[in-house]
């Protein structure tokens, strides 16, 4: 049986990170020029600081140099958080978006922007904002619903924090 270079990365990597409590949600590899780029990213419920990818980083090009799975190509790692653009695709994504303004691609077609209020395990409830002076709506949306859905920014949105002081 075959594995890719992602799966043996994945395989060596996974409990690494793991270990200090960060899920393994991607791991990219590219080649520029005569180099290579390894492109990891973590997250975590709590969310990632840059401290912990830096100690991570150094971790993981300590047990890269000792294995053989980046073969003898010079490579530039590279350990991130994701980014504010990426895809919810996972049941914990969904999870960590709570509160938080998404943009769903229907399944049937279409799109809805809500905020996310809670999530189940076969779907999450979302309130959809009022338009025009109306009132906000309450909608329940099952995960089959859904083809694509991104977090949208929000630039003037006050932190919970600042609406309990």
């Amino acid at each position: 049986m075959s594995t890719t270079q992602s799966d043996r990365l994945r395989v060596l990597l996974e409990p690494l990170a793991a270990a200090r409590g960060l899920d393994l949600e991607e791991i990219e590899t590219s080649r520029a020029g005569k180099r290579r780029m390894l492109r990891i990213i973590v997250d975590s419920d709590e969310g990632v600081e840059l401290d912990a990818c830096a100690e991570l980083s150094r971790e993981v090009s300590d047990l890269l140099d000792a294995s053989d799975v980046m073969g003898e190509d010079e490579y530039v790692l590279e350990v991130s958080s994701p980014g504010a653009d990426r895809p919810l695709t996972e049941h914990r994504h969904y999870v960590r978006a709570t509160g938080r303004l998404v943009k769903f691609q229907l399944a049937e077609g279409g799109e809805l922007i809500a905020r996310i209020l809670g999530v189940g395990d076969e779907g999450m409830d979302l309130e959809i904002p009022g338009v025009k002076g109306r009132k906000a709506t309450v909608r329940h949306i099952a995960f089959t619903d859904i083809a694509k859905a991104r977090v949208e920014i929000e630039f003037s949105r006050k932190d919970k924090k600042e609406e309990e002081a």
